[in-house]
């Protein structure tokens, strides 16, 4: 068990928390749990670099590639999730690679839920259009979706060279994209135990079971209504691997979940919203976002996490470029551009989100040593060993295990 009450950040840091808590990815529904099936199948390979590519059903249909004769790409995202200047009205990241390559990046934050997006650009993939995007930011569950169904395409490892090379291992492979082949990372996020001291007043919390079974926690617990977050911490808590798991190591957990409900242990199961009742402390402890403790930290000391030695879930928003992208190699240009180590320090120190990139720390540190020094920042080889993924799904389970966690929350 690892438990950290890092140090307070700087002011210009702890602004930037402010700001993502407010307004920012930190404050929106960060994962819809209302995804569609994750299942990948097939393999094939590409030829630069070693990098096998993933299954999927059908190919990603590329278009002619404007990228030489029209600089620009056309880059949508989550809001506040990219460095701002004090200003708030440019990306410092996007300006210096504007100055180096001469490609304009027009920025939209359009992306507020993956339902609501994957809604919205759908259509126009299914018949074959361009979306009129050419780099799009989605959370794992729907990029795995979008490769299923030929949505996305494949990245030219060629053009890439800093992405291979610098991608963190704990990022490296999952099994919704093997190698690689159709997304990279934008960043990381880690779901942990995270409790008030104030609140706990000496009860010690370190595992999910603390969460689910200790009565002098009754009625003060949190669980979050992301499936795969609940559900992933709690099988790890029951030694259950939540790559490999089966029906009825899911329907376990459920009944596990089920007991607590029922005894009250749980307050409530929520979204991003916990955080003002942990930060008040009326959630003594809860399972938490990694992004969000490191932003509460910034107004609160008594709030602090611990990593449970069960080990605690990762998860992961992806660049990808859709079907019919007019500027594929630019787009592929700035996704290398981000795994250089000063860009991706730049880009951590503002969002304060899982680094994908391996080795940024040094160059973190150059900016504000408090966040290259946060695990939840900057993980550690041995918190990295920790992280688990959770696997794919079919379309079948989906629906199945959808249905049985909404029923244990109430929705």
């Amino acid at each position: 068990m690892r438990q950290y009450e890092p140090d307070r950040p700087t002011p210009v840091v702890a602004a930037a928390m402010r700001r993502s808590l407010r307004t920012g990815r930190g404050a929106l529904a960060r994962r819809s749990f209302l995804g569609g099936a994750l299942a990948v199948g097939g393999a094939g390979a590409l030829s630069a670099c070693g990098i096998p590519a993933a299954g999927k059903s059908q190919g990603g249909v590329s278009a002619d590639d404007h990228s030489a004769t029209e600089k620009v790409v056309n880059f949508s995202n989550w809001p506040e999730y990219i460095d701002v200047d004090d200003s708030g009205k440019t990306h410092p990241t996007l300006d210096a690679f504007r100055k180096r390559t001469g490609i304009t990046v027009k920025y939209t934050e359009d992306i507020n839920d993956n339902d609501e997006f994957f809604g919205k650009i759908q259509p126009q993939l299914a018949a074959g259009q361009d979306t009129g995007r050419d780099l799009i930011v989605l959370t794992d569950w729907l990029a795995a979706r979008m490769i299923r169904l030929g949505y996305v395409q494949k990245l030219d490892a060629s053009n890439l060279p800093h992405a291979f090379a610098n991608l963190s291992d704990q990022f490296r492979s999952p099994d919704w994209d093997p190698g690689r082949a159709y997304s990279y990372p934008w960043q990381g996020i880690s779901t942990v135990v995270a409790f008030n001291k104030k609140a706990l007043n000496g009860v010690e919390v370190k595992s999910v079971s603390d969460l689910l079974d200790n009565p002098a926690l009754k009625g003060r617990v949190g669980l979050l209504t992301e499936m795969r977050d609940t559900v992933g911490m709690t099988m790890l808590d029951m030694g259950i691997d939540p790559a490999k798991f089966t029906g009825d190591n899911y329907d376990a957990v459920i009944a596990r979940l089920q007991k607590a409900v029922d005894k009250g242990q749980i307050r409530r199961f929520t979204g991003n919203d916990y955080t003002s009742d942990l930060s008040k402390g009326d959630l003594a402890a809860c399972v938490a976002w990694g992004g969000d403790i490191v932003q509460l930290q910034a107004d609160n000391p008594d709030v602090a996490y611990v990593i449970p030695d069960s080990g605690y879930m990762t998860s992961t928003d992806n660049l990808m470029i859709p079907n019919k992208a007019r500027h594929k190699t630019n787009a592929e240009r700035l996704i290398d551009y981000y795994y250089e180590p000063e860009p991706a320090a730049e880009l951590s120190a503002y969002v304060n989100y899982v680094s994908p990139v391996a080795d940024v720390q040094p160059y973190l540190a150059k900016i504000d040593k408090g966040a290259a020094s946060n695990p939840l920042i900057v993980p550690d080889k041995a918190m990295q060993a920790k992280s688990h993924a959770f696997r794919a799904l079919s379309s079948k389970e989906e629906t199945a295990y959808q249905q049985k966690f909404a029923k244990l929350t109430g929705a």
